[in-house]
Formats: structure tokens, sequence, C-alpha cells
């Protein structure tokens, strides 16, 4: 299949999602899931038949092929974010009715000035995510918290979910146990401590900045309700989940257990029943199922682009005319972008273009562990960006946001990604490697 045609079914959900905001005048009102949906029908449309049906209406109409295809996309690897998203659900609806939110905002309150509240949670959440090295766990737990702030200090709460997302993306790019960092160095053959060093020269300087416009933009915060003494009880929840997160313990099994948790301080409190707690749980996973449907639905469609062959259409075009080390920098960072554009998971990302960019690499005399580090920094830029990232879904899902209300308010992605671009424009060729 031609490559143009075999990507289209992108520039259609762009189209569709992009034509569907103007008609409405609103770019926030729009289901993305309306958008995936044409789009994987028409990637679906477009796909052949399978090979071994010859001629006739069949090779035309058939659509079984083409639908196990999108079926392998839906189920690859969506099964167990699916179950990420079931989970942190119904963990935060029931947190929330047991009153864990009030309580985790009064002791924020209590020890942070309210002018420092902006700028303390890109903190918490820069140190968490790099801590327990996944950006879905900060957010998971940290996100209610934010919109909890929100309604206390009269701030947006896209804002503030941005600012959590921002804060989890800093420590999914640098953590030692985050599978990007994994992925990265092992894809390039260097060592962890390497590429961390590459990277925070890039991420530090952008955390940095970031901070102080948040310390800047809280000067005039004030809380706008009386703060309430902290009920330690109803904290034990998001402690219980960051502390076994930074455990090492799986992110279901930590969900899980805090769902148990959630329900045992409600009922013993008075604040649930079992029959609340329930009800309390199915509406968290109820809330969740926008995400679930794009999930399942971008799953498939970019399992379709991959199948027609969209993906090395994209590689191939953009190492066709690399020019000089900084030109070859540029097409690795380019190359993890689309392809994480093309499949929402920074870590796929990163397995599918690392052995291409390890041939670049060599080729012009570039750093590997700059090379990691660009793998890693330019994946978790456009995962930040997107809206159908898993990150930006569990976000605005749990704030009750639209993930574009999220994006406009993203600080960090965009000063890493500058930074990220100058350390490109100035860097120096490896030692000892050829031109």
């Amino acid at each position: 299949m031609n490559g143009w045609l075999a990507i289209s079914p992108l520039f259609v959900f762009l189209a569709v999602y992009l034509l569907s905001s103007l008609l409405a005048g609103d770019f926030y009102k729009v289901p993305v899931t309306a958008a995936f949906l044409v789009a994987s029908a028409y990637a679906l449309t477009i796909t052949p038949a399978k090979p071994e049906i010859s001629g006739g209406w069949r090779s035309r109409f058939d659509m079984d092929g083409r639908i196990s295809v999108f079926s392998s996309g839906v189920g690859e690897s969506n099964v167990l974010m699916i179950l990420i998203f079931v989970l942190a659900g119904a963990f935060a609806s029931t947190a929330k009715d047991i009153g864990s939110i009030e309580a985790t905002v009064n002791f924020t309150l209590n020890i942070l000035p309210a002018r420092f509240v902006y700028a303390g949670l890109f903190l918490a959440s820069c140190f968490i995510s790099m801590a327990i090295g996944t950006s879905v766990g900060t957010i998971v737990a940290l996100v209610p918290v934010a919109s909890g702030l929100a309604a206390q200090t009269g701030a947006s709460v896209a804002f503030l979910t941005a600012i959590v997302v921002g804060g989890a993306f800093f420590g999914d790019n640098l953590s030692f146990i985050s599978d990007t960092t994994v992925a990265a160095t092992r894809s390039q053959g260097v060592a962890m401590r390497e590429k961390f060093r590459s990277n925070i020269r890039i991420a530090a300087p952008a955390a940095l900045i970031v901070l102080i416009v948040y310390v800047l933009m809280g000067r005039e915060v004030s809380v706008a309700h009386e703060i309430l003494p902290v009920d330690w009880v109803k904290i034990l929840p998001y402690l219980l989940v960051i502390g076994l997160a930074l455990a090492g313990m799986n992110v279901i099994a930590v969900l899980g257990f805090g769902l148990v948790v959630n329900g045992i301080i409600g009922m013993a409190s008075g604040s649930l029943g079992w029959t609340d707690w329930m009800v309390s749980a199915g509406s968290g996973i109820s809330g969740m199922g926008e995400l679930i449907i794009v999930t399942l639905l971008a799953g498939g469609m970019l399992a379709l682009i991959r199948y027609n062959g969209g993906m090395d259409f994209i590689i191939s075009g953009l190492t066709k005319h690399i020019n000089g080390p900084i030109g070859a920098s540029f097409s690795i960072a380019a190359l993890v972008g689309l392809v994480n554009f093309c499949t929402a998971n920074n870590t796929i990302a990163i397995i599918t273009a690392g052995p291409l960019a390890k041939d670049i690499t060599g080729r012009f005399g570039l750093n590997p562990s700059r090379t990691a580090s660009i793998l890693d920094t330019f994946s978790c830029l456009v995962q930040g960006i997107i809206p159908y990232g898993a990150q930006m879904l569990m976000a605005s899902g749990l704030a009750g946001v639209s993930a574009p209300a999220v994006m406009r308010y993203l600080y960090y992605p965009l000063a890493l990604g500058i930074f990220a671009t100058l350390a490109i424009l100035m860097q120096k060729k490896a030692p000892g490697s050829a031109s």
C-alpha cells in the first residue's frame, strides 16, 4: 500500500476532530471517541483484504482479515491498561466518597502556604514520579488531590491537573526504574547513569524554569474556604498508594489494595456502607468509559496503520536525507516522536525506533548516551501532548475535564522540548567516533 494512504487514518482523525470542533465552536466539547470511530472505520475500509482471498467480490468486501488486524491492536497491550483504568476509577471514586481528598487537601494547605501550592504540587509530582518510575501511578495518586486544591483555592481544575501531568513526565523521563529509561538505555547499550547525566542537563533547567513560573503565578493565590483540621486516617489511602508504589509493588496490586483499604476506612468511620462502597466503585468505573473506548479504538486503528506499512513509511522518510550529526539527532527525535504519535505508547515507540537510532548514532558519530536521552525525552514529550495518550486520558478522566483543556496548561513538556532542541543544536561529537 502507498505510504501516505497507510498513514491517512491519522489525518482523517485530526481532520474530523478539528472540523467538528470548528463547527461546534468549542475545541473542548467534541468527544475524541467519535473522531476515532470515524478514523477507525476509514482505516478498516482502506486496508486490503486477506491475501488468501483472490479476486471477485469477496476480495473487495470481505472484512474478516481487516477486523482480525484491528482486534489484535485492540488486545495487544490494552487489556492491562484498561484494567488499570478500571481500578483507578474505582479507587479515586471511593477515596473521594470517604473524604480522603478533603483530608489530603487540608493537610497540604496546613503545611504549605497558599502562594506555594502550585510549586509544591509540581515538586511533589516530580519527586513521586521519579521515585516510582511511572507517570500513570503519579497521576492516579495526585490528580484527585489537585482537583480538591482547585476547589479550595479557586484555581482551574485543568490547570492544576496539568501541573501534576508535567511533574509526572519529569520523573518518568529520569527515573532509573522507568520502563522508558530501561528501553532507551538497552537499545543504545549504555549505562543508566550515563543516560541520566545527559538527560538531567535537559530536564533540570526545564523543570527549574517551570517551577519559577509556578511560584510567580501563585503569589496571589489564597484559600477560598476555612482550612479544617486534618483527618489523618483518611489520608492513609493516598499514603499507601505512594508508599507501595515506591516499594516496587505492581500498579494493579497497589490500586486493588487501595480500593480495599478505602472500603475498610469507609465502613469503620461510617462514611460508606457495603452497598455505598459498591455503588461508589461502580460509579468510578463508569466514569472511565470514554477512556476505555478511546484506548480500544486507538489501538485497533494504529494496528491497521502498522499492518499497512505506515510505520515503515515514516521511518524510511525520516532517515532518507540525514546530513550531519545535528540532522541525525533531529531525525532520531522526529522518528521516535512520530512513532509515539502513531502508537500512543512511549515505551513501544522507543523499542521500535531504538535499533534504527543506534545505527544512525554509529554512522554519524553521536554520543550513545545522548541518543538514549533523545529517545526518552522526545517520546515522553509527544506522549504528554497527544490527547489520546494513556496519561492524558487518565488525568482528564480523574479530573472530570477534557484532555485538550489540560493540554493548554502543559508548561513543562513545552519547556522540555525547548531545552531538548537546544541540547541537540549545541551537541559535540562523541570522542573517537567516526565522522
